[in-house]
């Protein structure tokens, strides 16, 4: 059986070049956004599809900052993603390119925005393609099944992240999940 996300992750296609991903999370923005943005976090969330480990995940975040994310299956099978950095406002937008290595010539850019909701965080990722075909061959790749799980994933890292109490030092300890 195929593994399958909360639901709470909504898929549309504003345009034929444009995926829109749109997810509210249980946590606070400033928590979304550094899970989103620091190594340690984005290993524990990006290769949500069972039987995946992330052995490698490079974040310069910085305009201009490259990233690459490369994921391994349990058959030994080797996914790789890279692009650079556009724009970034904290906890507020990630402009990025993003290119699935063995396609290269299908780079498309992504627009994250993080909206503050109280305690918790509204979140949507526009990738623009740059034409019909690539969209759908993201689309019909799984993506929508992969990025569900890697949602789910990223709240729970991003909740993990919320403070617990202080320590006798007045540092904050966060939750160890």
């Amino acid at each position: 059986m195929a593994a399958k996300g909360s639901g709470k992750m909504k898929v549309t296609l504003p345009s034929d070049t444009e995926i829109l991903l749109s997810r509210e999370f249980d946590a606070p923005v400033h928590l979304v956004f550094e899970a989103s943005t620091k190594p340690e976090y984005v290993k524990r969330w990006w290769p949500a599809m069972p039987g995946y480990t992330m052995p490698i995940c490079d974040i310069d975040l910085r305009v201009g900052g490259k990233w690459r994310y490369v994921m391994i299956g349990k058959d030994g099978n080797e996914v790789a993603f890279n692009g650079v950095y556009r724009e970034i406002v904290p906890n507020k937008k990630l402009v990025h390119t993003e290119i699935f290595e063995p396609f290269p010539q299908a780079e498309t850019v992504v627009t994250v925005t993080f909206e503050s909701r109280g305690d918790k965080t509204f979140l949507t990722a526009l990738q623009q393609c740059g034409s019909k075909e690539t969209r759908d061959a993201i689309i019909q790749s799984g993506m929508e099944v992969g990025a569900g799980l890697s949602y789910d994933a990223l709240e729970q890292v991003a909740q993990s992240l919320v403070p617990t109490g202080t320590t006798g030092t007045g540092r904050t300890e966060a939750r160890a999940d």
